[in-house]
């Protein structure tokens, strides 16, 4: 890895962990809107952003207080949601499809999370997994797209893989 991709993910994941932390309040629970989340669109433009968006989260995780099954499992979820995002890039799929890694394995690793660790036997795993999602898209889609557009027409200075 380039001093330049190291430098970059650094930044991502700095910026993932202060965004996250900042909004506190609506990052975290069942129905999180994490705002860091609409950096999950940079997989799709360089791949110093997969260990970025995984160590923010971590470093979030870590600082908002979870428990440490959601370090883990919450963490490794941005994780594979960072390589598919990379791997829908690499393979041609529509920028459209970018933020629907993040939205579809969050709903399914961090909703399972809500309702075994977190809210036991209060909430099903249909009901948390929904909710997480619709979460999900409201910080990728509402949030991650917009941006996705400002980076394709003013970011290629900044993202060269």
């Amino acid at each position: 890895m380039t001093t330049k991709k190291l430098v970059q993910g650094a930044l991502i994941g700095a910026l993932y962990a202060a965004l996250t932390l900042a909004a506190a309040p609506i990052s975290f629970g069942l129905m999180q809107v994490r705002v860091s989340e609409a950096l999950c669109i940079l997989p799709f433009f360089t791949s110093a952003a997969v260990p970025g968006l995984f160590i923010g989260c971590l470093v979030s995780n870590l600082a908002g207080g979870a428990v440490l099954y959601d370090v883990v499992f919450g963490s490794l979820a941005t994780l594979l949601a960072a390589l598919l995002t990379r791997w829908f890039k690499k393979r041609g799929f529509s920028k459209w499809l970018a933020p629907l890694p993040a939205v579809v394995v969050n709903a399914l690793i961090v909703g399972a999370l809500m309702t075994l660790v977190y809210l036991p036997g209060e909430v099903t795993y249909l009901a948390g997994a929904a909710y997480v999602g619709a979460g999900q898209a409201i910080a990728c889609y509402g949030l991650g797209m917009p941006l996705l557009y400002v980076l394709e027409r003013y970011g290629g200075k900044l993202f060269r893989d």
